[in-house]
């Protein structure tokens, strides 16, 4: 059996993630303390007890959802030693989180990487008027072709049938009147702080590109699949051109998540983050695939007996 690593985006934070892992685990508590300390400011206060609008901030749950994905992936192997994983993939900002689990970078390298990216975009949606919205029940082409007439973006291609668009609010706002046309069974505009995934982040893909040029970055132990083209990157200077051009660029969870399937031969999937999303999308992507969502002590228990056996 080959498993692979899945690390959760933007919008599956949850107030009072990790903290009961900090509580149980010494292993959590140590980066969640290393996080507070280089950060300069008390992110594991935020995480554990909100409040859910400071919680949601870009600036904010970018960093959070990186500690917590990797603090739980450490009292996981601490907890299952002989458990091995074949490769890893993250949705957006869970790229970061994958890379750092495969050895790309260490801890605190990715940390500084994902608190500059956070800050980057959230002045790239406060210099803008962005919005989002999910396509419901249309195909590909279909999304496609109505972010071309509304003049926005395709952002994430997270399951058949479920595709998001992202652009100027006006413009989605008129793409969501036209979708039916396009064949979707409907269009929900999303809440968010602004239009990820689009050309309105072309100031963050900016600054975000020079940093990485300076980073430290080596080849993972095991493959991470890329976000903008569904394939592992095959040299560091790869991996840094698919961390900057995400940030513009759509995100191809779909074929991320058929590539590690039909090409890499995974069979089990764990998924380290709040929420269960990334479960629901891969059941909807691949019907019957083994997904297992990990996040908390309870989750982390009721998993254990399986994954020892």
């Amino acid at each position: 059996m080959k498993t692979a690593l899945l690390f959760s985006g933007q919008g599956a934070q949850s107030v009072g993630m990790g903290k009961d892992l900090v509580s149980r685990f010494p292993v959590a508590a140590d980066l969640f303390n290393k996080a507070d300390r280089l950060l300069g400011y008390s992110l594991s206060a935020t995480a554990f007890e909100g409040p859910a609008d400071e919680l949601t901030r870009t600036s904010i749950c970018q960093p959070a959802l990186y500690v917590h994905g990797l603090a739980t992936l450490t009292v996981l192997k601490d907890a299952c030693p002989d458990l091995c994983f074949d490769a890893a993939a993250g949705l957006s900002l869970g790229e970061f989180t994958a890379y750092s689990a495969a050895g790309a970078f260490d801890f605190e390298t990715g940390l500084k990487l994902v608190d500059q990216r956070s800050r980057f975009m959230q002045e790239a949606c406060e210099a803008s008027e962005g919005g989002m919205a999910a396509i419901i029940g249309a195909d590909e082409q279909g999304v496609r072709n109505l972010a071309a007439a509304a003049d926005v973006d395709v952002a994430n291609f997270n399951s058949p049938g479920q595709i998001v668009i992202s652009g100027e609010k006006s413009k989605i706002a008129l793409a969501v009147g036209m979708a039916k046309e396009f064949g979707a069974r409907k269009a929900v505009e999303l809440t968010v702080a602004g239009a990820f995934h689009s050309r309105l982040m072309e100031p963050a893909y900016q600054r975000l590109r020079a940093v990485l040029e300076e980073t430290p970055i080596v080849m993972p132990r095991i493959k991470v699949v890329s976000n903008v083209d569904a394939l592992p990157a095959e040299s560091p200077d790869g991996i840094r051109k698919s961390l900057a051009d995400q940030v513009t660029g759509s995100v191809c969870w779909t074929a991320s998540i058929e590539y590690m399937i039909d090409h890499l031969g995974i069979t089990r999937f764990l998924e380290l983050g709040p929420g269960g999303i990334i479960a629901g999308l891969v059941g909807r992507i691949r019907k019957g695939t083994e997904v297992i969502s990990i996040s908390d002590v309870v989750s982390l228990e009721s998993t254990l007996p399986l994954l020892r056996s």
